[in-house]
C-alpha cells in the first residue's frame, strides 16, 4: 500500500483521512493544533500524530498531502520531500480520493449485478451457452450441463466446437442474424431446439453470441413413434407430466385431449378449460397452429403467439400425429420467451446503471451514408470540438434532437449535464422562470428559497433549446444576454449568476422570415447562427431508407416485443417512391403501424402491410420541374397532416395515449400538447 502523510488536520484533512485510511497506509497526521479534529480521529484509528512534520519526513514516503492551504508550508514540503515522494494539494487529493471511492462503489454494484445475472442464468430451465467473438465459451449454465453432458468447468474457456461439434453458434458471429427455434442433434443423441442470438452492444459492435435451448428428444420421439393415441394415453400422460416443456395434444377434430403441468404454468389454463375444448381455446392472439397442422398435415416450427388470459408471449412447435398413414391428431410444444426477455431487460438495466450520461445518443446512432447526410454529420463532429453555439435547422422529424445528443456526447462536456428544453411545449407565462429560475417571493406560488432554472442546472454542460423560433420577445432578450455575458438573472432577482453553458438550438422555422416580420430578434439570430447545420429532409436522401428501416425495426421490435426481421424488396421500393413530408418520424410511424397489424406468425413487412402513401403535388423547391402553386402555407398543410396522423394512430391503438406516443416517437407530454393544439379528443378514438 502507498505510504501517506497528511499535513493539516482541519475539516479538509479529516475528510481526506477518512477516505485514505481505507485505501492507503497513513503513517502520520500533522497539525500545529493538537486538538484538531483530524488529530483526534487519527489517534482513535491508531495513527501517529504530531505538530512537526519534519520528524516524519523520509524517502519511504510515497505521498504527502498538504491540507493547510498555506503557500509557505507547501513550499517547504516541496523542498524537503524525497525525489520519489509525490506532494499533492488537499483539493486534488480530496478529488482523487472521492473518485477512488466512487470507483469502489461502482465495482461493488457491478459485482452485485454480475451475481444476479449468474443467478438468473443458472435458475433457468433452458440450457444457455454464450461465446465471445473468438468462439470461446464464456458462460455455460447448469441446464446446459445436464443437456449436453459436460460440466461448466470443462466447457468455459474452450472453443464451442470442441464441446459441441455440431454447434451452429459460430456462424452467428458472421451473419449477425438471429436464428429462432432451430433443431439440432447433439453428439450424445439428444435432440434440442435452440435459438441463436448475436450479442450487440450499444455502439452496434458485435461482442459475441448466445444460444438458449431445450431438450425435445422425448417429445419428438413420442410424436413420431405413437401408433395408437387412445391405448397409450396413460403412458403419454406420465411422460409429458414429468417434462419441463409445456405440451398440448389435440385429436383429429382439433379438441384438446392432453396437457401437462408445465402447460398450465405457462398459459394459466387448467385442464377443464382445455380438455374437450377447441384448439383455439388457449389462443389470445394469433392463429391456432394445431388447426393449421391438422389441415396441412405438415409440422410448424417457431411460430410466435400469445396464449392464456395473461397473453403470455410464447413460441410454439406443432407436429402432426400420423399412424399408418392416418391423421390422429397433433402435438404442440410451447416455449416461454419471458425468461429471455427478462434477461435482456436486466442487461439493459445494467447498462443504464453504468451509463451516467444524460444524453442518450452518439454519432454512431445517426443513420445515413448519403452525401446529403454525411456533410451535416461531419459539420456536427467539427462543432462538437468547439464551444461555439450550434443552430440545427431542418424540417420536423429530420433528427435535430439526435444531432444535439451526439454533439454533446462528442464534446469535452460529455461528463456534465445535458438539459433538453422544448420552447414550444412550455407556456409563455412559465417559460422564463423555467429557463432562468426565480427567487423566493418572485410571484405567488413560488417555492420557498426559489428555484434553479434550466441554465443553472446545465452549468458546465450543454442545453438544447428545441423550437427556438417559438420564444416570446421578452425571453429572446434574456437569452441574448446569456449568450453575450455568460450570466443569467433569476426572475424576481437582481444579482447576476455566472454560468458556463454550451447552447445547442434547433428550429424548423424560417428565422430570416421571422426577422423580417418582427417576431424574432436579428441580434439574437446572429448570436445563434455562429455554426448553422442544415439537416436534409428524408426525400433528399432516399438511399438511406433501407438502413433506416433496419434500425427502426430493431427499435420497434424491442419496444413491442416482436421479432420482425425486415422489409420486402417491393415494400422498400414503395417507401423509396414516397416523399416523406414527416421525414424519419413519419417513416417510424408507418413501420410501427405496419408491425402492429402484422400477425405474430409473420416476420417480413410486405407491401400490403403498408398504408396508402400518396405524394403531395407540392414538390421540393430544388426539383427542376414545373411546380403547382400551393393554396395554403406549408406550415398549415404540415399541421393538418400531423393532426391526421395522430388521429389515425390513436384509432389504431384504441385511444391509448401512451401506446400512441411510442408509435409516433414523441413524449406523452408532447402528445398531450398536440392533442390540445389540434383539438383532438383521444377518448373518442377508443
Amino acid at each position: 500500500m502507498q505510504k501517506v502523510m497528511i499535513v493539516g488536520a482541519g475539516k479538509g484533512g479529516t475528510a481526506i483521512l477518512n477516505i485514505f485510511k481505507q485505501t492507503a497506509d497513513v503513517i502520520a497526521v500533522i497539525d500545529l493544533n493538537p486538538e484538531a479534529p483530524g488529530i483526534l480521529a487519527a489517534q482513535n484509528a491508531g495513527i501517529q500524530t504530531g505538530t512537526d512534520w519534519h520528524q516524519y519526513m523520509s524517502d519511504q514516503l510515497d505521498i504527502i498531502i498538504e491540507v493547510t492551504g498555506e503557500e509557505e508550508v507547501f513550499r517547504e514540503l516541496r523542498e524537503a520531500r524525497g525525489k520519489n515522494t509525490v506532494l499533492i494539494p488537499g483539493s486534488v487529493a480530496f478529488l482523487l480520493a472521492t473518485l477512488l471511492e466512487e470507483k469502489e462503489e461502482l465495482i461493488k454494484t457491478l459485482r452485485k449485478i454480475t451475481y444476479e445475472h449468474d443467478l438468473i442464468f443458472n435458475s433457468s430451465g433452458d440450457g444457455m451457452v454464450v461465446i465471445n467473438t473468438e468462439g470461446i465459451i464464456t458462460l455455460f449454465n447448469k441446464s446446459a450441463e445436464k443437456i449436453i453432458g459436460t460440466t461448466r468447468e470443462q466447457s468455459e474457456g474452450q472453443h464451442v466446437l470442441e464441446i459441441i461439434p455440431t454447434s451452429k453458434l459460430p456462424r452467428i458471429l458472421n451473419t449477425r442474424k438471429t436464428e429462432s427455434n432451430q433443431e439440432l442433434l447433439l453428439p450424445n443423441g439428444s435432440k434440442i431446439i435452440t435459438t441463436r442470438i448475436p450479442i450487440i452492444d450499444e455502439n452496434d459492435q458485435l461482442i459475441g453470441a448466445f444460444s438458449v435451448f431445450k431438450d425435445i428428444t422425448e417429445v419428438v420421439n413420442l410424436a413420431e413413434e405413437i401408433t395408437n393415441l387412445k391405448e397409450i394415453q396413460t403412458m403419454l400422460q406420465a411422460i409429458i407430466n414429468s417434462s419441463d416443456e409445456a405440451i398440448s395434444v389435440v385429436d383429429e377434430d382439433g379438441r384438446g385431449i392432453l396437457i401437462n403441468p408445465a402447460y398450465t404454468r405457462i398459459t394459466g389454463l387448467k385442464e377443464e378449460e382445455v380438455i374437450g375444448q377447441p384448439a383455439t381455446a388457449d389462443i389470445s392472439e394469433g392463429e391456432s397452429m394445431h388447426m393449421k397442422v391438422l389441415k396441412t398435415r405438415r409440422p410448424v416450427r417457431g411460430t410466435a403467439m400469445r396464449v392464456g388470459p395473461n397473453k403470455k408471449e410464447v413460441v410454439v412447435n406443432v407436429a402432426p400425429i400420423i399412424v399408418d398413414g392416418k391423421l390422429k391428431g397433433s402435438v404442440g410444444v410451447i416455449h416461454d420467451m419471458s425468461e429471455i426477455q427478462s434477461l435482456n431487460r436486466e442487461l439493459t438495466r445494467a447498462r443504464q446503471i453504468i451509463r451516467t450520461l444524460e444524453a442518450k445518443y452518439s454519432f454512431e446512432d445517426i443513420i445515413g451514408q448519403s452525401e446529403e447526410m454525411t456533410i451535416p454529420i461531419e459539420q456536427a463532429k467539427l462543432g462538437a470540438k468547439t464551444p461555439a453555439t450550434v443552430l440545427l435547422r431542418g424540417e420536423s422529424g429530420t433528427g435535430k434532437e439526435l444531432f444535439a445528443h451526439a454533439i454533446h456526447n462528442a464534446s469535452d462536456r460529455r461528463f456534465n449535464k445535458f438539459i433538453r428544453v422544448n420552447c414550444a411545449a412550455i407556456s409563455e407565462s412559465l417559460l422564463e422562470s423555467e429557463l432562468f429560475g426565480y427567487e423566493e417571493g418572485a410571484f405567488s406560488g413560488a417555492k420557498r428559497g426559489g428555484k434553479r432554472g434550466f441554465f443553472e442546472e446545465a452549468n458546465n454542460g450543454s442545453i438544447f433549446l428545441d423550437e427556438i423560433g417559438e420564444l416570446p420577445a421578452n425571453t429572446q432578450a434574456k437569452l441574448l444576454r446569456v449568450l453575450q455575458e455568460r450570466e443569467i438573472v433569476r426572475v424576481g432577482g437582481t444579482k447576476p449568476v455566472p454560468i458556463n453553458v454550451r447552447v445547442i438550438a434547433a428550429t424548423n422555422m424560417n428565422l430570416e422570415k421571422a426577422i423580417a416580420n418582427g417576431s424574432f430578434r436579428e441580434d439574437l439570430y446572429y448570436r445563434l447562427n455562429r455554426m448553422p447545420i442544415h439537416i436534409p429532409p428524408l426525400r433528399r436522401r432516399k438511399e438511406d431508407i433501407p438502413l433506416l428501416c433496419e434500425r427502426l425495426i430493431r427499435k420497434i421490435n424491442q419496444d413491442y416485443g416482436r421479432i420482425v426481421e425486415g422489409v420486402s424488396e417491393n415494400a422498400i421500393n414503395k417507401l423509396m417512391d414516397y416523399d416523406w413530408p414527416g421525414n424519419v418520424r413519419e417513416l417510424e410511424n408507418v413501420l410501427g403501424r405496419a408491425i402492429i397489424f402484422l400477425s405474430y406468425s409473420e416476420t417480413i413487412i410486405r407491401i400490403e402491410h403498408l398504408p396508402e402513401l400518396q405524394n403531395s403535388q407540392i414538390m421540393d423547391s430544388e426539383d427542376p420541374v414545373e411546380q403547382s402553386i400551393p393554396t395554403e402555407p406549408l406550415a398549415l398543410q404540415l399541421e393538418k397532416y400531423e393532426a391526421k396522423v395522430i388521429k389515425s394512430t390513436l384509432k389504431a391503438v384504441k385511444g391509448n395515449k401512451t401506446a400512441a406516443a411510442k408509435v409516433l416517437g414523441v413524449s406523452v407530454r408532447n402528445l398531450y400538447y398536440k392533442l390540445e393544439k389540434y383539438n383532438i379528443e383521444a377518448d373518442s378514438m377508443q
